[in-house]
């Protein structure tokens, strides 16, 4: 009994162990300490061999020095080990986007987002790759839902507004530029946005 006792524990410490060094890596990394950020995930990993995230986090730190293939290689060890983590498959979008291969890079992003609907990232780089390849259809519906969930975010209201224009969806586009303005009165892409729209329906009133 005292065993299994001691047995339990000793995995509770561990656990714990593993979560903080996860926690410093993350905060290591948002402060841009990278170094340190990668010491703590690589100990994190060692701990839990069998967990993706410090995986994701040792991929986050490779593109961020830019070692691409220290950064896919991460990526896809944390895939393996978790099928369903939208992170590292939004990583390897990332890679991928960097590298110019944008087809992958949707293809990743696409995948990130069906696992988790409100991955910043997955929208943000699936809206970047299909302004690349001309190809818009699947994302609006990905913006939108985001929108529904996290109301008031000008960084995917704008893309949002941007393919309601290419969409000829007007006045759509103009409600979104004009929420962004009253959100964020500085917003220059916005105000510069809404001000093309607005002088090309003049034009068109006036032929």
């Amino acid at each position: 009994m005292d065993i299994a006792r001691n047995d339990t524990s000793q995995q509770h410490d561990s656990t714990q162990h593993y979560e903080i060094l996860q926690e410093l890596g993350d905060c290591y990394c948002s402060m841009g300490d990278y170094e340190k950020a990668k010491k703590y995930y690589e100990n994190a990993a060692v701990l839990e061999s069998d967990e993706a995230a410090p995986y994701v986090g040792l991929g986050v730190v490779a593109l961020q020095n830019n070692q691409l293939d220290d950064a896919r290689a991460a990526f896809k060890v944390a895939c393996r080990l978790d099928a369903n983590c939208a992170k590292a498959y939004s990583g390897l979008g990332m890679v991928a986007q960097q590298n110019n291969d944008y087809r992958y890079a949707f293809d990743m992003y696409l995948k990130s987002l069906e696992l988790d609907s409100e991955n910043l990232i997955g929208i943000l780089g699936l809206f970047q790759t299909s302004c690349q390849m001309g190809s818009f259809e699947q994302v609006t519906h990905y913006l939108e839902m985001y929108l529904d969930m996290h109301p008031g975010d000008t960084s995917v209201m704008y893309p949002l507004a941007a393919l309601y224009m290419k969409d000829r969806k007007i006045e759509a586009s103009q409600n979104i530029l004009r929420d962004i303005l009253v959100l964020d009165p500085q917003n220059n892409d916005a105000a510069n946005l809404l001000e093309e729209i607005e002088h090309n329906f003049a034009q068109m009133q006036n032929k």
